[in-house]
């Protein structure tokens, strides 16, 4: 009853951490699709790169909707130049002022005849009119031709170059022939402190119709169809098909700056498109990687890798920051693969194409040219074993995406001088910039706590420090880890586990040994220093090696993978050869079954549980008296069938066609392994053999 509860309990508790863990994974998912859609485009416009003068790179670009070809900012302002050239701005006409001025003359104390004359070219002076010499200065300048003066409730045109300043009247009455021989009289007057402008510039009224002739200009050169096609690849774009193109990207952006709000098409189909391809990344990753699903770090690694493309690209795209095609996306099926598999970095990869298509106007070169690059590091990086396969790597997507790219636009109809050869250098680029992807790998190591191939590769190496003290100190541990390796990588490569991740787990599961390596057996020469012990303490001894090789990982610095095969290689299981001493030295005692059970846990892998398989096996097929087909046979099945039945590998993914195929596989590599050798037969010597003459 007591056992059925606590069960019971396990099960809830198990359930109720898988429901958590659930929640945690759609609230990534909810995060990452909330950055992708905030930061994407708000329009449907024309992201594409083009100049006045260059061949169109894209393919044929048909209105989906009747604009107005809009006149170019130029053309506009040599219009407006033209009317301002051609309008007669408004001067209000201050007849009192002839008046004015005749009477001040009349108050000189010159004479009459003078006067007199004066008077007369005064009224020919202010009959064209006299204004401020600013405002003549700035109609000047703008190329006014003529303006128009108001006189009560008509309007009469003057050409401006009838129209004087104060200072060119007084110029005029200076150099009038009618005062020939008086000049010096007239300057002692000082007409110029009598003369005044009768031109009153009426700025709100010239403005005002000034504006409405701009208004009224037609901005217009035509218009386009809808379905009407606007430019075709390599089109040269020529000054009207450079208007086209503006006025469709204008008129399509203001249309989605007046239809845009929170309750707009354009924002929630980009918000459903999101969701359902992130949300189909989660059903693979459920479905078909479940361990993977399992694993918060590697699912969060997954999705922020996504997330950052897709900002990248939505950034590039909406701020036309170089070419969307710099942008190494091939970064991802490389770090998916180095830390899940190629199945899945090839999957997440066309996650991401998608994504990034969504804000490109014409995805298809995109991805396409995705789609191929993809499998380069999917299937080039099928064992990452040296660094030099990432500069390959790169060079071969590079390489990949011209020769596509090439074989795509002669298949869509280009030609040679068609080609836009600025973009081989933006694929040059792209394979560079993904060379950055082997530094990443230590970055993510670090702050996901994950191990990458290359990693383990580097700890493989038998001159690792641990490794070369292993061998020396403990030889025979050493050669016990080398043999685990071998028969545990070889069954992780045929059940679809990680074989360098066992591999090297297998070399570091036993280094606590190195503490006291003389109490194992096969570092041991001729006395056993069990023969002085208890059989419990014995047992501590042994049992011991587990912890102190979790320290010696530590402070070697080991990744958080390796420490957890050197915890779980025994999992939960007894040092059965000291407690069965025990129990026959004091066979009607209790025993404290917890004295003799090393500290687990039991295997959470496929990796953890294969490795457990191989060491037992590895070390008690030492004892078999003959390595018989049979022994070997029966040996495996004994040991794999009771670590079943234990329990050890009940909260592991491993599953039972997994455990027969490792049997299989054990039992194959152990005949080879420990064959043994025909005996040579000896040369029989005949009589008098070694006195018979030799032969040349």
């Amino acid at each position: 009853m007591a056992t059925s509860k606590v069960r019971k309990n396990k099960a809830e508790k198990a359930k109720a951490q898988t429901i958590r863990h659930n929640l945690n994974v759609v609230g990534i998912i909810a995060v990452a699709a909330l950055i992708i859609v905030a930061l994407m485009p708000r329009t449907s416009g024309l992201n594409y790169s083009y100049e006045l003068g260059q061949p169109w790179r894209y393919g044929a670009l048909i209105s989906a909707q009747k604009f107005n070809i809009q006149m170019s900012d130029s053309d506009m302002l040599v219009q407006k130049d033209s009317i301002a050239r051609s309008f007669g701005p408004y001067f209000a006409n201050n007849s009192q002022m002839t008046a004015n001025v005749k009477a001040s003359i009349n108050a000189l104390g010159a004479s009459e005849e003078l006067k007199r004359q004066l008077a007369l070219v005064i009224d020919t002076i202010y009959a064209n009119g006299v204004m401020d010499g600013n405002d003549y200065d700035s109609l000047l300048n703008v190329g006014t031709e003529h303006i128009r003066t108001i006189g009560g409730n008509m309007a009469t045109a003057m050409p401006l170059d009838h129209v004087m300043t104060v200072h060119q009247a007084y110029k005029y009455l200076l150099d009038n022939p009618l005062f020939k021989g008086n000049t010096a009289e007239l300057i002692d007057l000082n007409l110029n402190t009598l003369l005044a402008e009768n031109l009153i510039y009426d700025r709100n009224k010239s403005m005002a119709e000034l504006q409405q002739q701009y208004d009224n200009i037609s901005s217009s050169l035509g218009f386009v169809r809808v379905n009407e096609k606007i430019v075709d690849r390599g089109e040269i774009i020529t000054p009207e098909i450079f208007q086209k193109l503006r006025s469709y990207d204008a008129v399509i952006e203001q249309s989605n700056d007046n239809e845009f709000s929170l309750t707009s098409s354009l924002l929630w189909g980009q918000v459903a498109l999101v969701l359902i391809i992130l949300y189909g990344l989660a059903s693979y990753l459920y479905i078909f990687r479940r361990e993977c699903w399992q694993s918060m770090r590697l699912v969060t690694l997954i999705y922020i890798i996504i997330t950052l493309m897709s900002v990248l690209a939505s950034l590039m795209v909406s701020r036309h920051f170089f070419h969307i095609f710099i942008l190494p996306c091939c970064m991802v099926p490389i770090i998916v693969r180095v830390f899940v598999d190629s199945r899945t970095g090839f999957f997440v990869h066309l996650i991401t194409v998608l994504l990034i298509s969504i804000i490109l106007t014409e995805p298809y070169d995109f991805i396409i040219l995705q789609f191929a690059a993809g499998m380069v590091p999917v299937f080039y990086l099928r064992e990452l074993t040296e660094r030099k396969q990432i500069i390959w790597t790169a060079i071969l997507v590079s390489l990949t995406y011209m020769a596509f790219y090439t074989a795509y636009q002669f298949a869509t109809g280009a030609e040679l001088k068609d080609l836009d050869h600025s973009i081989y250098t933006y694929f040059a680029i792209n394979g560079l910039l993904l060379l950055l992807v082997y530094p990443m790998f230590w970055v993510i190591e670090r702050l996901f706590g994950l191990v990458s191939d290359v990693t383990l590769v580097e700890l493989d190496n038998n001159n690792n420090p641990l490794l070369r003290r292993l061998s020396s100190e403990a030889p025979g541990t050493f050669q016990h880890s080398n043999q685990v390796a071998t028969l545990a990588s070889e069954v992780a490569k045929r059940i679809n586990a990680k074989a360098q991740l066992v591999r090297t787990g297998a070399l570091y599961h036993d280094i606590g040994k190195l503490t006291l390596p003389a109490f194992f057996t096969e570092n041991q020469k001729g006395a056993n220093p069990h023969d002085h012990l208890t059989p419990q303490k014995s047992a501590e001894v042994i049992i011991a090696h587990v912890s102190e090789g979790l320290q010696l990982a530590e402070r070697n610095n080991l990744p958080r993978q390796i420490k957890d095969f050197i915890s779980t290689h025994h999992g939960l299981g007894m040092a059965k050869y000291f407690l069965v001493t025990y129990r026959n030295e004091h066979p009607d005692e209790a025993v404290d079954e917890s004295l003799f059970q090393y500290p687990g846990p039991n295997p959470s892998t496929k990796e953890q549980a294969v490795l457990m398989m191989a060491d037992s096996i590895e070390a008690a097929s030492r004892s078999l008296p003959e390595y018989s087909e049979e022994s070997i046979s029966r040996l495996v099945d004994k040991i794999i069938d009771a670590q079943v039945a234990e329990g050890y590998f009940n909260n592991c993914p491993i599953t039972l066609q997994d455990i027969q195929m490792a049997k299989k596989v054990f039992k194959e590599r152990l005949q080879i392994m420990n064959h043994t050798r025909i005996t040579y037969p000896e040369l029989k010597k005949t009589v008098g053999a070694e006195d018979a003459p030799a032969v040349n």
